[in-house]
């Protein structure tokens, strides 16, 4: 059975959700809403391609303790498959507590934010991800293994999150193995140096046939050879809390990628997953199932 895979780490957040500003030091407030929940990354893209019905497996690092095992649950609830790439006895995740203002939002997480692998762990993802229709890349330890499939025919779709130092010099060697990059304007104006994500997107065309540049909240840019479009977002969704939108949107992205949709249809399905994702506060918390998201794709795109 085809399936899409990626390694990553687990995240939960604690959200608080309801205040109309921040404590100040020494001062305690007590908020509206609050709930737990797997946070963004890899386990959001596939846990939300789980929903879609498609067979996702992820190489992780879980241990035993109580947010591990609420991790686990949401995995096997999402139909996501984990393999545990953590042997010892500490708390191996990334927890945060994500505090949601009216028009803002602030974070405090305790982990080291990515996966160190060693060998064994590198071999573990290898023989997990092997045969994998799609794969999920993140920079990391792991360019060997995504090297390795994307030579057996694996499609390989990059993900960056912005940092200070994202540049062509520093990713180059992730950019060439990736089929597909998705960055949104922020992170395409930074890696390219250029001052608009149009200009970026073009720049990206040195790189990529098809190149993907989000817009934030207004669309996205697509290229496809030398057809360039905009995807415009979808107007009905309104914006509660953008965390986990970019890992939505790559989600109905990768959905059309699995079914073999072109550039366009892929990245209209990922402006739907994406643009529901904000609906709700939490990267998990609001999304559609495969039967709402092609009538979305029937009613807003055609």
């Amino acid at each position: 059975m085809e399936f899409v895979t990626g390694a990553g780490a687990t995240n939960v957040d604690l959200l608080y959700q309801g205040f109309d500003r921040l404590a100040d030091v020494g001062e305690e407030l007590y908020c509206k809403d609050f709930s737990l929940q797997l946070g963004g990354g890899v386990p959001a893209t596939l846990i939300n391609l789980g929903r879609l019905g498609i067979n996702a497996k992820i190489a992780t690092e879980l241990g035993n303790d109580i947010f591990s095992n609420f991790a686990k649950e949401k995995f096997q609830e999402n139909s996501v498959s984990p393999v545990n790439l953590y042997s010892g006895d500490k708390i191996p995740l990334n927890i945060t507590s994500a505090i949601i203002l009216p028009k803002d939002r602030t974070f405090y997480t305790y982990g080291k934010g990515t996966i160190e692998p060693d060998e064994k762990a590198c071999e573990t993802f290898y023989n997990m991800a092997k045969g994998a229709k799609v794969c999920i890349m993140q920079p990391g330890g792991f360019i060997d293994v995504y090297s390795k499939l994307k030579s057996e025919g694996t499609i390989m779709v990059l993900d960056t999150v912005r940092y200070e130092e994202l540049s062509f010099e520093k990713y180059g060697k992730y950019l060439e193995i990736a089929d597909y990059y998705t960055p949104n304007r922020k992170e395409a104006m930074q890696i390219t140096g250029k001052a608009t994500p149009e200009d970026a997107a073009y720049e990206l065309k040195k790189y990529f046939d098809r190149v993907v540049v989000k817009v934030d909240a207004d669309g996205c840019i697509g290229i496809d050879g030398d057809d360039y479009f905009f995807v415009k977002s979808v107007d009905e969704f309104k914006n509660v809390d953008s965390t986990g939108a970019g890992d939505a949107f790559l989600a109905g992205f990768i959905y059309g990628l699995f079914y073999d949709k072109s550039l366009k249809d892929c990245i209209e399905l990922g402006n739907i997953t994406g643009g529901k994702a904000v609906t709700a506060a939490g990267a998990l918390s609001a999304y559609v199932n495969e039967k709402e998201l092609l009538k979305y794709k029937e009613r807003i795109y055609g």
